[in-house]
């Protein structure tokens, strides 16, 4: 039974605003042998109720000037009913929010207090949904110390009395059920600190957003999308993907291709399904990986500075036309890997900061909760809810949209506390050390929740520095990422090859060394978007010597790195040596392609790809050293070094060849691991490449003559600047096998006067 008489300072409570438990106040509720109903309309110069089972209207008394009306109907018990308002020459109705039942239930609120509810999403944000038979948006948020908050939005013309939301005990969760509200409102949280300051908020599990620069939220249901990729989400959990290529292909969704002819617009995810789609299939890229398109407010953050940790940015379309997207790359046989950013977030107002008035989602002591080299703030993994939030996140993707893994940005920033930090301006550990413990504790329950939950889903780790286990089970003490991104190969080899060839062999140990260490983690080797922009040029740019040299640099490159242990990443353009640094605001440089050395370096990569893709020794044992032998790492002078990639069947092997300076070698011997025919697979040198098109002949047969580390030899003629992988072979040599027709012969001299 409620109270018939409310007390005055609750219903002025509720007309400034300030009330947190609306519920108390309005409503129906049975007292003194009938029902009283209370309602707050602020606009109505007159409001009746009608009870929606007898058609019966009751005027409702007006008890404040600021809109506060109220009947006590005798005799009865409570009973459907709506509203009726009128205002000047305007009427209208509605059902009474305050009428429908709580949909939080004690279990929820247990759950997301001990921080075990790892899909949030199902009831925090906003949810379409249908109550004792209305249709309307059920929301939820979390602002434990919040004074009142408010659902607002032009259905209510943005005023924060007209819709405050109900606060559940101690948990710190408002939630509250508004009729005929429906997809594609928008609504932002209106939120009333206890010190009296308020704030509009952008939904934290907001699903979709407004087109920057905009921050409302948008009402969407996330299941009206019918998905058409059951083959392949049914096939992902058993597939050993450790064992299988993963080339994959970096972008950033806004710049890739853009629309010169409608004012250089972004193309939405279903133009990049029509148009990227079968480009990646064809250049034979196994994954692709979206810088992050969560919702995000700074087009030049490129995404790493999230908003919306649940909402895919409307650039380019809404959710569903991004499902579509995703939807068909897996019916082409693509993975799909999403940038997410658990290490950090933006200030914007709107956005996670001082959420509730207080520091909420962050450490309110910025030696521990904020990077100033970002000017963003660093997630509190101390707090419960805070890593419920995260982790609801990670399974959303994986849930809602069917992304097949997550790169984690910036995994080193959240290891260590004294990341990018002075003395003394980071707290030390319980322990004295610089080891971030909870977030540490974070990364672990991630990943070891998200491949219990979805098997076959991998995870990426950006990690720069020498922890130990990054790539190895939790439960033996790893971090439990599936691949580390292998920064220190990706230095070396960079600043190897930046370097002139007279010099390269007074440096060789940067070309080696990272196979001193290539076993103590699962390597992805990238060459991504970092590589390639604030000054540090582009890859065809990073290389050296004339225009000749810099192509079979860089295809040598390649070559190298593809026959290299590791799964394989490359950034958007650099298939095709795109000359300028990558521009967020522009699209890659295209009609480069319209010239024969980018469409031949752009074939180069094809080959590449296809070769790891076909071939089980490229890719079968990237993780253990049965999978690599070296068979000559100690030509120095000539700076030359070769090896042996193998497969699980030990006749499965590619020897792999490379000639980092401008001279042919010719009569070149090179160890092979057995007698008989070998022939020549790939020449990065070949004239189909752009190369001067010294070759080796079809037919190689291998002498009795230890080389290296093997019992047999071939002689070989190594190109300048180029990469040999040649085979043994038990049939008779078919031209028609190699990679493509031979044009004519070109010399180095001739193609660097171009």
């Amino acid at each position: 039974m409620g109270d018939r008489h409310v007390p005055r300072e609750a219903i002025e409570a509720l007309v400034k605003a300030e009330h947190g438990s609306p519920r108390d106040v309005l409503g129906m509720v049975e007292a003194d042998g009938g029902v009283v109903v209370r309602t707050f309309q602020p606009r109505a110069h007159t409001v009746e109720l009608i009870d929606e089972k007898k058609g019966r209207a009751f005027p409702m008394d007006r008890i404040h000037d600021g809109g506060f009306y109220e009947v006590f109907i005798p005799g009865e018990k409570c009973f459907p009913y709506r509203l009726k308002m009128r205002a000047e020459e305007s009427e209208w109705e509605l059902k009474d929010p305050y009428s429908f039942p709580l949909q939080i239930t004690d279990f929820d609120l247990y759950l997301f207090g001990e921080g075990s509810n790892y899909r949030t999403y199902l009831k925090m944000g906003a949810h379409p949904m249908t109550l004792d038979g209305t249709r309307g948006v059920f929301f939820a948020v979390w602002a434990p110390n919040a004074k009142r908050v408010s659902v607002v939005g032009a259905f209510n013309q943005w005023d924060g009395r007209r819709y405050p939301m109900q606060k559940r005990g101690g948990s710190g969760l408002w939630e509250l059920f508004i009729p005929a509200m429906q997809p594609g409102d928008l609504y932002k949280f209106e939120v009333l600190s206890q010190n009296g300051y308020m704030m509009d908020k952008t939904d934290p599990y907001g699903f979709a957003a407004e087109v920057r620069p905009n921050t409302a939220s948008v009402v969407w249901n996330n299941h009206g999308y019918t998905w058409n990729d059951k083959a392949w989400m049914d096939a992902r959990p058993k597939i050993n993907w450790l064992e299988k290529p993963i080339n994959v292909y970096e972008l950033h969704a806004g710049s890739w291709r853009r629309n010169p002819d409608e004012g250089n617009r972004w193309l939405t995810y279903r133009e990049l399904a029509a148009e990227l789609i079968p480009y990646v299939k064809d250049l034979g890229f196994t994954h692709i990986e979206l810088l992050p398109i969560t919702e995000h407010p700074f087009d030049g953050s490129w995404g790493y500075q999230t908003i919306g940790y649940f909402a895919p940015t409307a650039r380019f379309g809404s959710p569903d036309d991004l499902k579509f997207f995703i939807d068909q790359c897996h019916q082409q046989g693509l993975s799909v890997i999403l940038d997410w950013v658990p290490a950090h977030f933006p200030k914007d107002g709107h956005g996670l900061n001082y959420f509730d008035g207080t520091h909420l989602y962050e450490h309110a002591d910025p030696r521990q909760g904020e990077h100033k080299d970002w000017g963003t703030l660093i997630f509190n993994y101390g707090r419960n809810e805070v890593c419920d939030f995260l982790l609801s996140s990670a399974m959303f993707w994986a849930d809602i949209y069917h992304i097949d893994g997550l790169r984690v940005d910036a995994v080193a920033s959240m290891l260590y506390l004294d990341y990018s930090r002075e003395h003394g301006q980071w707290i030390p550990n319980k322990y004295g050390g610089n080891e971030n413990l909870e977030a540490i504790e974070f990364i672990k329950k991630f990943n070891e929740i998200i491949h219990q939950e979805y098997p076959g889903f991998l995870t990426y780790a950006e990690e720069s520095t020498s922890w130990p286990m990054v790539s190895r089970p939790v439960y033996l003490g790893g971090l439990g990422f599936d691949l580390k991104w292998n920064m220190g190969w990706m230095h070396d080899i960079l600043t190897y090859m930046e370097k002139e060839a007279v010099h390269r062999k007074f440096h060789h140990h940067e070309l080696t060394f990272s196979l001193h260490y290539a076993w103590t983690e699962n390597f992805i080797l990238p060459f991504s978007h970092d590589e390639v922009v604030y000054g540090k040029g582009s890859m065809i740019e990073k290389m050296p010597g004339d225009l000749w040299q810099k192509f079979a640099n860089l295809r040598l490159l390649y070559a190298y790195m593809y026959a290299h242990p590791g799964k394989k990443l490359l950034f958007m353009g650099c298939e095709f040596g795109q000359w300028s640094e990558w521009n967020y605001q522009d699209s890659l440089q295209w009609h480069l392609l319209d010239e024969p050395r980018h469409q031949s370096m752009q074939s180069c990569l094809k080959t590449l790809n296809r070769y790891v893709i076909e071939r089980p020794e490229m890719h079968e044992i990237d993780f253990t050293p049965e999978g690599f032998e070296w068979i000559d790492l100690h030509d120095i002078q000539q700076s030359i070094v070769s090896f042996i990639r193998r497969g699980k069947n030990r006749n499965d092997y590619t020897v792999c060849a490379f000639n980092f300076t401008p001279v042919p070698r010719e009569n070149y011997r090179v160890g092979v691991p057995g007698p008989g025919m070998y022939r020549e697979v790939l020449n990065t040198d070949d004239a189909i490449y752009g190369g001067s098109n010294i070759t080796n002949p079809i037919a190689m047969w291998a002498d009795h003559e230890p080389w290296g580390s093997q019992k047999y030899s071939v002689k070989l003629t190594m190109p300048p600047l180029g990469a040999v992988y040649i085979r043994a072979v038990e049939r008779d040599p078919d031209p028609s096998d190699r990679p493509g027709p031979t044009p004519p012969t070109a010399s180095p001299s001739e193609e660097s006067g171009d």
